[in-house]
């Protein structure tokens, strides 16, 4: 016979789209059919544990996990006898994320509340940042923007605090709001949980830009891949109409402010600023010249504020909890969080928002538990199928803009994909230039021309055909790619080749053929 909950007794199941795929849904049905109180929320990040569920003792939340469907009997019989003494106990997951190093920023709800649900998000102290931001002046939110050292989490690192003040500044109007959701890079989906969990937090930093530059209409450029991101955030707006977030007058003031969601249709490419608002106006993704900056001439021709998800989301936090707290985290010009997306061949996969300035190693080692395999960790790829390949003697670098810069490598979106000592980087170093090749919006000729001839010289390589002479003509082709592309998607391509190269050679050596 099975075990039956107490119908008061509420359990927590995140309806995060990757917890679903991994038998989140069934795990919350038959919860449910045991006569459980059923809360789905967005995910912790913590994908090993997934199916993750929190049961709620005593005003606690208990974990649990990971929970197929099958478990659920056990784990309530284990329950109804009083006791939290099961197999599958993980314990306090609030304490399980501080013990990690982590702290919460742009996640600290995600997990936590009912996504969308405007009362479950002011309990939790959404708009509290909004409020305080409304009783200051642009320039005063601008000022805290800037003494925070929050820099943009989408990749380039450009501190957020200037690119505002140069759209404030800006006598063009009307003026615009454009998130960047198009989260594109491989390895990355922090953009994805934050929009599936906690939605609202998004608009309410938005919407503080809006204050600081005097905008009135604000976009969120959506990947198409994320049908259950989409669904939040347009759940979302509506609730942030009908409490007054967004419309005519925010939460009672003379500040307008709506947004709107566009969603692309499944270009990497667009993920780059510009190509985004070309698609933002209706034409083809494809690069624009700069200068002038979106943030003198933006979207149609206007001063914009162009940040990606996680940047805008850590807004609220700051003017909540105070720039100096914001700033006193992290390392030299790197302050605050990232959102250290961990995965690939790893025993602990998930998110992870930490302080900048933890090692490489730490986060590999200590919190993703080595790799998941067994097998030694061999190359780990930071920031995106763009990003260079570092080796373990690199693993002792600090998370922060200008460390990764010393070592020839960049921290992206904070993505970090694992490889173990079965990887072929010459494989790899192909790869890149193919994925390089296949989105390329193709304006240019070193990113359109350059990305096939390096896939050919790759071949020549390691097929021992002149192969010094090609070597030297692949590093030459990987500069002019550098120096010569028109975004960063071409500049950017040569950096996991070269890495490869570097750290590497050995795998660049000929191939013999199977016996």
């Amino acid at each position: 016979m099975h075990a039956v909950m107490k119908p008061a007794t509420r359990v927590f199941v995140p309806g995060d789209s990757s917890a679903n795929a991994i038998g989140a849904a069934e795990t919350a049905a038959a919860l449910a059919q045991a006569g459980a109180k059923v809360v789905r929320t967005g995910s912790r990040g913590l994908y090993w544990l997934e199916p993750l569920v929190e049961i709620e003792r005593d005003g606690r939340r208990i974990g649990y996990g990971p929970v197929a469907a099958e478990d659920v009997p056990a784990l309530l019989a284990a329950m109804q006898n009083g006791t939290a003494e099961h197999s599958l106990c993980v314990g306090d997951l609030d304490r399980m994320l501080a013990d990690q190093g982590q702290q919460r920023w742009a996640l600290g709800r995600s997990g936590v509340v009912v996504p969308a649900d405007w009362e479950d998000y002011v309990a939790h102290g959404g708009t509290d940042g909004l409020r305080k931001a409304l009783g200051m002046t642009p320039q005063d939110i601008l000022k805290a923007v800037r003494e925070s050292g929050l820099r943009g989490r989408g990749g380039a690192g450009f501190p957020t605090g200037v690119k505002w003040q140069t759209v404030h500044e800006a006598d063009n109007s009307p003026k615009y709001v454009v998130c960047n959701a198009d989260e594109g890079d491989s390895g990355t989906f922090a953009d994805r949980m934050l929009l599936e969990g906690d939605p609202l937090c998004l608009l309410e930093g938005m919407a503080i830009a809006a204050l600081a530059v005097g905008a009135e209409r604000g976009y969120i450029y959506l990947r198409s891949e994320y049908p259950d991101a989409r669904r939040s955030l347009e759940m979302a707006l509506v609730a942030a109409r009908a409490n007054g977030m967004l419309g005519d007058a925010i939460l009672g003031s003379a500040q307008a402010f709506d947004i709107e969601i566009r969603v692309g249709a499944g270009a990497y490419i667009c993920g780059e600023e510009t190509s985004l608002l070309e698609s933002l106006e209706g034409k083809r993704g494809e690069v624009r010249y700069k200068p002038p900056l979106p943030a003198v001439r933006g979207f149609l021709g206007k001063p914009t504020v162009m940040n990606n998800v996680i940047t805008l989301a850590t807004v609220p936090a700051i003017f909540v909890q105070g720039a100096p707290a914001h700033h006193a985290l992290g390392i030299n010009r790197s302050r605050g969080t990232l959102t250290v997306q961990l995965c690939g061949n790893i025993k602990r996969p998930g998110l992870y928002e930490l302080p900048f300035g933890v090692t490489l190693g730490h986060v590999i080692d200590e919190l993703g538990g080595g790799s998941a395999s067994g097998r030694p960790v061999r190359a780990v790829q930071v920031g995106g199928p763009l990003g260079a390949y570092l080796p373990p003697e690199r693993f002792d670098t600090p998370l922060g803009y200008e460390e990764f810069a010393d070592v020839k490598a960049i921290i992206g979106h904070g993505g970090v994909v694992v490889f173990d000592d079965s990887v072929d980087m010459a494989a790899q170093a192909r790869f890149a230039m193919e994925f390089c090749a296949i989105e390329s919006c193709g304006k240019c000729t070193p990113c359109r021309v350059g990305s096939v001839r390096a896939q050919e010289v790759i071949d020549r390589i390691t097929a021992d055909d002149n192969r010094e002479a090609n070597i030297e003509l692949l590093r030459e082709l990987c500069e002019t790619m550098i120096q010569g592309s028109l975004c960063a998607h071409g500049g950017m391509a040569p950096f996991p080749v070269l890495s490869a190269l570097n750290h590497f050679p050995e795998d660049f050596e000929p191939r013999t053929a199977a016996a």
